[in-house]
């Protein structure tokens, strides 16, 4: 052969070796296929590894990332994250909603009329926002809710406020150092655990408009009703019914020292009540004028801009309407870090009598509202109850929930 048949021959090896590996590098990417990213905290990351990777089973070459970050920074994170390496899904939490759709952040997420009849309305109403047109903007997978833990050793479960309230005093005046109803604030307030006594007088944060969408406008920390009901709470401060020196620590000892017969907390002491050998039962707080419900944090998924600027928006969709709200995949999701289900035929799964206890004490709470001017509220608001619930020196609370009213207002605008 001469040398330019050899050149020749060369040439021909060389394009089919190049051609070759680009054919290997394009067969190499389909097998690979689409990667969904997923954020959520480290709780939960077992179970959501599980429950992505079934569902990417039903999905030949979709690969699962499931990444760790600390619940509280997966909100602030993705609104600073780089696009190559941000998220197509993240577990979220519903007061997150507002602020995360204003910013165009999250998409908007629909569900089939029989998923829906699975969850409670409250529950998607937590992940909907809409100035004029509500839309769903996640999944609800749990529900977080306080509840009134009564030491039955100690007291009768009370079916009325004025039983609790007749109980809880006795058993303050049986011994010194004694608590009435353990309930934290602290010298920063909590209207978080406050709620129920909150909407027991008929307060409430924020009215809805003719649309049913929350009312920024119209603040309910000083409503007439409210008002109406507002000496109760000097009553209570009076006789020392519940006190805003009391903070989380001292709650708990509290209660888990026999020094407390009642205690106001959430699932997240489950393990800490069910290892502490006290025979105990998780009820709703009584009615006071009105139904003292709670205060409901429900936590979720979440699809993100990002899936669309990734090309997954079709697959995150998928995994988040048609899987992630399955009874299956929100009884582990749930379960994983000991919360209660939202969907109602997961929660008829529930085994765990204490969980079950908090499910049923949030039935008819009120989800914490999801839109960005409830920051205005919490300081206001739980300051409210210190200055009226301080003992001595206290504040009229007709004083303190009008002024903190007014600075709520003014902060909003």
């Amino acid at each position: 052969m001469n040398s330019r048949k050899r050149i020749a021959a060369l040439l021909v090896v060389a394009v089919a070796s190049f051609f070759a590996a680009i054919a290997g590098s394009v067969n190499a990417a389909r097998a690979a296929g689409p990667t969904l990213t997923i954020w959520t905290d480290q709780s939960r990351q077992a179970a959501v590894t599980t429950v992505a990777n079934q569902w990417a089973a039903k999905n030949p070459g979709v690969t699962v990332n499931v990444v760790v970050q600390s619940f509280g920074n997966i909100e602030t994170n993705l609104g600073t994250v780089d696009a190559s390496t941000a998220p197509d899904v993240i577990v979220g939490a519903h007061d997150w909603t507002g602020q995360l759709a204003a910013n165009g952040l999250v998409e908007p997420i629909y569900l089939s009329a029989a998923v829906k009849k699975e969850f409670p309305a409250y529950t998607l109403n937590a992940f909907s926002y809409g100035l004029a047109v509500k839309k769903l903007y996640g999944v609800p997978t749990q529900i977080e809710n306080i509840g009134l833990v009564v030491n039955t050793s100690l007291e009768k479960v009370p079916t009325t406020f004025a039983q609790l309230e007749q109980e809880a005093l006795a058993f303050k005046h049986k011994k010194s150092g004694n608590l009435a109803i353990a309930v934290q604030q602290g010298s920063g307030g909590d209207a978080y655990h406050m709620y129920p006594f909150f909407s027991g007088l008929g307060g409430y944060i924020f009215g809805t408009n003719s649309a049913g969408n929350l009312d920024a406008s119209n603040i309910g920390v000083a409503n007439k009703n409210f008002l109406k009901n507002a000496s109760l709470i000097d009553k209570w401060n009076k006789e020392g019914l519940i006190n805003a020196a009391v903070d989380s620590s001292t709650a708990q000892n509290a209660f888990i020292k026999k020094q407390a017969a009642f205690w106001i907390t959430g699932p997240w002491n489950s393990q800490l009540l069910s290892s502490s050998g006290i025979k105990f039962t998780v009820v709703q707080m009584p009615a006071i004028a009105y139904p003292s419900v709670p205060f409901l944090g429900v936590q979720g998924f979440m699809v993100t801009k990002f899936a669309s600027v990734h090309g997954v928006d079709a697959l995150a969709q998928d995994f988040v309407t048609n899987y992630v709200s399955t009874p299956a995949a929100q009884l582990a999701l749930a379960l994983a870090n000991g919360r209660f289900p939202a969907n109602t035929v997961a929660g008829k799964q529930v085994h765990d009598p204490v969980l079950a206890q908090f499910g049923k004490a949030g039935i008819g709470g009120v989800p914490m509202p999801n839109i960005p001017q409830m920051n205005s509220v919490w300081s206001d608001l739980g300051a409210a109850w210190v200055k009226s619930t301080k003992g001595s020196g206290a504040t009229k609370a007709a004083t303190a929930f009008k002024a903190a009213a007014r600075s709520i207002a003014d902060k909003i605008g």
